[in-house]
């Protein structure tokens, strides 16, 4: 009993490390990262974000910055005053924790009103790997630029977890 307690909680932590592990780190803007020249309404549409996703923002520090807007008044306004979160190191990643719209905009004054800033709509990993969903993008045919350990676009790797669970019952069998 000892034995197989034991290889239910490596599967649990397989299991929790395989989700993470699979998660897409998006740098925000691409090969330009985080900058006045890059049209993140573009970049963005040609993305896929998912819950456990992490967006990177890299920029030059003391130019520019990143700060969470709350709403998308804030947003359309660059209302940069009204921020949830303000980040200044040059290289910030922020983790798409649930699903949702997020806003984000440059906090160095006029920026945003040159377009730095980015809206982000977050899908739950069932629903974006699912037969009928639709990930929100538009009819952009950019070149997105993401790096991840593992494509998020493998629907069976929800299924590792599981898949492990069984190999595992199965020798222990023999």
């Amino acid at each position: 009993m000892e034995g197989l307690y034991r290889v239910l909680s490596a599967l649990v932590v397989v299991g929790l490390l395989t989700n993470e592990a699979l998660a897409t780190q998006h740098v925000v803007g691409g090969s330009q990262g985080w900058d006045e020249s890059s049209d993140y309404s573009k970049w963005a549409s040609g993305q896929t974000f998912e819950v456990g996703d992490q967006l990177v923002f890299k920029y030059t520090p003391g130019l520019h910055s990143v700060v969470e807007l709350p709403n998308e008044s804030a947003y359309k306004n660059c209302d940069v005053g009204s921020a949830l979160n303000s980040m200044n190191s040059g290289n910030n990643v922020v983790k798409l924790s649930k699903a949702g719209t997020r806003y984000f905009a440059c906090g160095t004054i006029g920026h945003c009103d040159q377009g730095m800033k980015l809206k982000v709509t977050t899908v739950s990993a069932d629903a974006s790997s699912s037969p009928g969903s639709t990930p929100p993008s538009s009819s952009s045919s950019s070149s997105p630029t993401s790096t991840s350990a593992a494509s998020a676009s493998f629907p069976f790797a929800s299924m590792l977890p599981m898949a492990s669970l069984l190999a595992i019952s199965m020798l222990s069998m023999f």
